[in-house]
């Protein structure tokens, strides 16, 4: 049985397990996806899977239906700094405002159940979609890394974005998060 890491009202973040290694892979490498992330390969899942501690992949699920439409890759859950790196946040049903919900619902764990400090992702600096959509979830540009990764022999910059434990909590305060 899967375990739930938390639920909303219309979808869920549980734990991956091995039987959803099909389903990881194929969001990573699907054509929509691809531009936009550097993907891992299935040994490196599975052993994420299996294995990790410090590193956890992460399903996101409709509650109704139980169907997995998204998945994030989540990191720095040993650290001392009690902080937590976000990576391929792929969500594959677009235009749903599943973006937005799996968003919130992974800063609620992480800042109300796991009580992490910060959290923090990078972002290829062309892909607008995503960052307007974690700019709009209360993320904060940090920092442009230049020409840091190569991608069909094309260099390319990645934005650093962050959140803080005391901005998730003034976000809540307000009503712009879960509660």
């Amino acid at each position: 049985m899967a375990e739930i890491l938390i639920e909303g009202v219309r979808l869920r973040l549980r734990r991956a397990m091995k039987k959803d290694l099909d389903f990881i892979i194929d969001l990573e490498y699907h054509p929509d996806n691809l531009p936009y992330i550097v993907p891992f390969d299935r040994e490196f899942h599975e052993k994420i899977i299996t294995s990790g501690e410090a590193s956890m992949d992460v399903i996101v699920e409709e509650v109704d239906s139980g169907e997995a439409v998204g998945y994030f890759l989540v990191a720095g859950l040993k650290t001392e700094a009690r902080e937590m790196e976000w990576t391929h946040v792929i969500i594959a049903k677009k235009g749903k405002g599943y973006g937005h919900e799996a968003m919130q619902l992974l800063k609620k764990w992480c800042f109300s159940v796991k009580h992490f400090h910060r959290a923090w992702l990078d972002c290829k600096d062309y892909n607008e979609r995503a960052l307007h959509l974690y700019e709009r979830e209360g993320m904060v540009r940090e920092g442009l890394i230049r020409e840091t990764i190569i991608t069909n022999g094309v260099y390319e910059n990645l934005v650093i974005l962050g959140i803080l434990d005391r901005e998730y909590k003034e976000r809540l305060a307000v009503g712009k998060e879960l509660a």
